[in-house]
């Protein structure tokens, strides 16, 4: 009977002129944390020699959360979920940075390895946001980029993309849909150009 209401309004406000009810949405802006040490601007690649030596030394750091290596814990920041992400630099950063932190010799993290990794965006959704996540994806220069593979384990969400879906080469749109709203995130391509 309720679904049946809710075709009779739609087709009402259809045939009335109006807008079917869209499901609501929150549109931030992504933005880095400034002066993030060791520089980069080319963005999220494959693992290169370039971003290799760069997230060694990003590693080398030490400390509680380099920002080099924690960067995306602010980056869209909003009431319903908290995203995390995973990359071939930040795969060789961390395995550094845990050596470092542990009072060991920096390692040499195995390149074939950082070479198999792609991206993986990880979205939790906040308890209190009462939003449970049903996917994910990146819109860029008006096209849908749907994740590569997507798992989910108790509500959390695990996206994988290859890495045309993050070039720094545009600025894209990074959608998490829950099941009461989308949460647009806006990521021009100067911030694109500073992730790793």
């Amino acid at each position: 009977m309720i679904c049946h209401v809710k075709r009779l309004y739609t087709a009402l406000a259809i045939a009335a002129g109006l807008s079917a009810p869209l499901v609501a949405q929150e549109s931030i802006t992504a933005q880095l944390p400034p002066n993030i040490a060791p520089p980069w601007t080319k963005g999220i690649q494959a693992i290169n020699q370039e971003n290799y030596w760069n997230a060694v030394a990003c590693g080398k750091q030490g400390g509680q959360r380099p920002l080099c290596l924690f960067y995306e814990a602010d980056l869209c920041k909003n009431g319903d979920f908290e995203l995390a992400m995973f990359t071939p630099y930040k795969k060789v950063a961390y395995e550094v940075w845990q050596a470092v932190r542990a009072k060991q010799a920096p390692p040499t993290p195995s390149y074939p390895e950082a070479q198999r990794t792609r991206i993986t965006v990880k979205l939790t959704p906040k308890p209190a946001a009462k939003n449970p996540l049903t996917g994910m994806q990146i819109v860029r220069e008006g096209k849908t980029v749907p994740p590569v593979s997507k798992f989910f384990d108790g509500g959390v969400g695990n996206f994988t993309f290859d890495f045309p879906a993050f070039a720094a080469t545009g600025d894209i749109t990074l959608e998490m849909i829950g099941k009461t709203r989308t949460v647009t995130c806006a990521i021009a391509q100067p911030v694109l150009a500073g992730m790793r």
